[in-house]
């Protein structure tokens, strides 16, 4: 049980999401991963589902509006006009009573009640620049993009705490969204820690390039290191409306989004809300997206650098 207070970052750490929701009688439609799905939310036209909740990471994200962030954030988005003390206080009250009946046709996993405490969660221990371990770095060599990253990507270590509050550490190379969000990848993982968001890179304020990944735009920096474009990294292709309207402020455009179905639909509706954005793809024909390319062409390189075995192919005769 949440304790009884209404310390912002308490209820930040206690209240679960998908608990509360349940206590203002929201059930979710169905679990994709992680994530819980919702329908009719935070707007009354619930045709399709687009509230979505990650329990783990106590964020939520709603597709209709390009709205997202923590328990606090859907507070001030569920009771508009409240003050965050004043939200606090009814989340408190909340999450005091008793948890609603399961809407009727939505399958509960036996009686069990979920828990009010949202654990296992994230929590960023420090930043540092990069160069500090040895995995990160070997990571960006990999790909291809260790100079190019300098000054644009972080260390983010961070850790896990499970249900019997042992931690788990990490580290991966790392960049902020403009909602302050973390978004982190190393060999293993790829995701962000708090809210999602957009990422622009200021430059030149007439010439933007858009990218799904900020590895995309690296490798691309790669190619054109004089150019002075400014970057906008869209991180999500859910947030592909709210990116649009930043681009709308640039007149010279180029999209570079990778070769999947979803990269593909976000590029149509990219290029038809802006006709005047150039398709940038070409750039890495054959290849699924920008890094995969420079990726490829870091490994010849390394190739190339290896010392070359010059009896390899020659037959000695063998005499007795």
């Amino acid at each position: 049980m949440m304790q009884t207070t209404m310390n912002p970052a308490a209820i930040r750490e206690q209240v679960s999401i998908t608990a509360l929701l349940a206590r203002l009688g929201y059930q979710p439609v169905h679990n994709s991963g992680r994530e819980s799905v919702y329908r009719s939310v935070l707007h009354q036209d619930g045709k399709k589902p687009s509230f979505c909740v990650n329990d783990t990471l106590g964020m939520w994200y709603d597709k209709r509006t390009g709205k997202g962030g923590n328990v606090i954030d859907f507070g001030l988005a569920f009771w508009p006009g409240l003050a965050t003390r004043e939200v606090c206080g009814k989340l408190n009250d909340v999450m005091h009573q008793a948890v609603l009946p399961a809407v009727a046709g939505v399958k509960q996993a036996g009686k069990r009640r979920r828990k009010s405490l949202k654990l296992p969660y994230f929590r960023i221990d420090k930043v540092c620049e990069l160069g500090q371990t040895t995995s990160i770095r070997q990571f960006l060599e990999r790909r291809g993009i260790w100079e190019e990253a300098q000054g644009v990507l972080q260390e983010v270590h961070y850790h896990k705490v499970d249900t019997h509050q042992k931690p788990t550490l990490y580290a991966a190379a790392g960049y902020r969204n403009e909602h302050g969000g973390w978004q982190v990848r190393n060999k293993y993982f790829k995701g962000c820690l708090a809210n999602k968001g957009l990422t622009l890179l200021a430059g030149d304020s007439r010439r933007l390039c858009v990218f799904k990944d900020i590895f995309d735009y690296l490798s691309w920096k790669h190619e054109h290191p004089d150019l002075s474009n400014s970057a906008l990294i869209i991180n999500s292709y859910s947030l592909l409306p709210a990116a649009i309207k930043v681009a709308m402020r640039y007149p010279e455009l180029a999209v570079y989004f990778d070769h999947s179905p979803e990269g593909h639909q976000s590029l149509r509706q990219f290029i038809t809300e802006l006709p005047y954005a150039n398709n940038g793809i070409s750039a890495f024909k054959g290849h699924h997206d920008y890094n995969e390319k420079r990726r490829s062409e870091a490994r010849a390189e390394h190739e190339a650098k290896k010392p070359k075995d010059l009896f390899k192919n020659i037959e000695v005769p063998f005499e007795r």
